[in-house]
This record gives C-alpha cells, sequence and structure tokens, in this order.
C-alpha cells in the first residue's frame, strides 16, 4: 500500500493549545506508512460568501485537505461544541464544488478539554460529518482531561494511556483508510 497522507486540523489556535499537542504527538509518532501534516489555521478568516477570491491561507488548506488521503481532527470543546476555528475550517472545504475534497474522506477525532473531555464536542462533530459525507472511525475515541496532568505547561502530551489510545487510533485509522481507499 501507498504511503497514506493524513491533514491535522486543530480547533485551537492557541499556541500551548493541548489539542495541538495530542496532534503533534499523533505526527511524531505516526505508524510506518503514515505522513501526518499539520494544517495552519491561524490565518484562515472565517467562511464568508461575500469572499469571492480564496486568501492563500484558505487555499493552502483546501489543498491540504484535497492532497490528504485521510483527516485527524482535534477537536476542541467551546460552550458544549465545536471550536469555531476547526468547523470554520471544515465550513470553507464544504463550499467546494459538490463537496468534493470532503465527501468519501476517512476521518478520525480526538480531543482535550475539561470534565468529560470534548466528547459533548466530538458528538456534534459527528453529526457535521454525516452531512459532510466524512467515514469517521468510530472507535478508539480519545477524550482526555486537558486537566488533570496529562500535558506539560508547553501544550505536551506527556500521559502513556492517552499515547498509547492515539497509537491505536492511528492504526486503526490507517486500516480504516486503505480499507476505504481500497474500494
Amino acid at each position: 500500500m501507498k504511503q497514506l497522507k493524513v491533514i491535522g486540523i486543530c480547533g485551537s489556535l492557541r499556541k500551548q493549545s493541548t489539542n495541538m499537542g495530542l496532534l503533534r504527538y499523533a505526527k511524531e509518532n505516526a505508524p510506518q506508512g503514515m505522513t501526518i501534516e499539520i494544517a495552519d489555521l491561524l490565518s484562515v478568516p472565517f467562511y464568508n460568501l461575500d469572499i469571492t477570491e480564496k486568501p492563500a491561507s484558505v487555499q493552502t488548506l483546501l489543498n491540504q485537505i484535497e492532497e490528504a488521503d485521510a483527516l485527524l481532527l482535534a477537536c476542541p470543546e467551546y460552550n458544549y461544541s465545536i471550536a469555531p476555528a476547526l468547523k470554520n475550517a471544515l465550513d470553507w472545504a464544504s463550499r467546494e464544488p459538490d463537496n468534493r475534497i470532503l465527501s468519501g474522506k476517512p476521518a478520525a477525532i480526538m480531543g482535550a478539554g475539561g470534565g468529560m473531555g470534548t466528547s459533548r464536542a466530538q458528538y456534534h462533530l459527528r453529526q457535521v460529518g454525516v452531512f459532510l459525507n466524512l467515514h469517521i472511525l468510530n472507535r478508539p475515541e480519545v477524550f482526555s482531561n486537558a486537566f488533570t496532568g496529562s500535558f506539560d505547561n508547553d501544550g505536551n502530551l506527556i500521559d502513556g494511556e492517552i499515547k498509547e489510545l492515539i497509537n491505536q487510533q492511528l492504526s486503526a485509522l490507517q486500516k480504516w483508510t486503505e480499507r476505504i481507499l481500497s474500494k
């Protein structure tokens, strides 16, 4: 099988984001046969139909999504739902003709947040994924509490159990993506 290209998209823009820490760990520990690139959403403006010429930051994001075999979505939870930056990235991508760069694409979701991790936001994201026709991996789910010592002060993942869960998720995403691409 060819080398799988995965694009990681983080819904948090904060420099010390624990969700970005999850993606950094995933990128550094991708299984053999998989590469992970992390998108930069910092300059992506909110989707607006009045923007008739796509900004360079948007075009870069769309190219990354189109070239990727799968998505790895780091989903923070804001007010029990999806962070605006992540939803905005998906909104831009969904506006491509016939939803062609998202429809049928495999995806996995992970997240770090308070209390229940980001479970409520992840379930909302799964609903959005249905409309976008994303093929979201069901298990393993990665919910991490960002405030219980799982991360260092720079947002880097240090919890061994969460690391192992991410390793399992990446392996499952690789198999899931290969299965979908072989059809």
